[in-house]
């Protein structure tokens, strides 16, 4: 085979081709508004703890742009409860995740709490409450 094609002289002695570039001339990385997503839901679950039997689990939508995202996230919670601090919770627990796994900052985590579910309390009446 032979290489008298290759032009030596861009390859210095522990180089590698490329290496002197600048990282934003090599490329750039981007970070799916779905990987975003993933990322947010399973912050909220951790935020959230143990959920109801029947509930479904914290689902998000995340829109990024550049080195920002905006993300919403849909949750069941148990009532009562301290909505207020649950979902505040889920928001901290969201920015902490996507800017330590993503590497981008966080300018909005809209919660949305899109079902109730009546805590189970030992020794309550079983039925319907009026």
């Amino acid at each position: 085979m032979d290489d008298s094609h290759l032009d030596d002289s861009r390859f210095e002695e522990g180089r590698r081709p490329g290496a002197t570039l600048a990282p934003a001339e090599r490329g750039a990385t981007r970070i799916a508004d779905r990987a975003v997503a993933k990322i947010a839901s399973q912050a909220a679950r951790e935020a959230l703890g143990t959920l109801a039997p029947d509930a479904m689990p914290p689902h998000a939508i995340a829109v990024v742009h550049q080195d920002t995202a905006r993300v919403r996230v849909g949750l069941e919670l148990d009532y009562p409860a301290d909505i207020g601090a649950r979902c505040a919770a889920v928001r901290r627990q969201v920015v902490q995740r996507v800017e330590a796994l993503a590497g981008m900052d966080v300018a909005e985590v809209a919660v949305l709490v899109e079902r109730l579910h009546l805590a189970h309390v030992p020794g309550a009446a079983q039925g319907r409450t009026r």
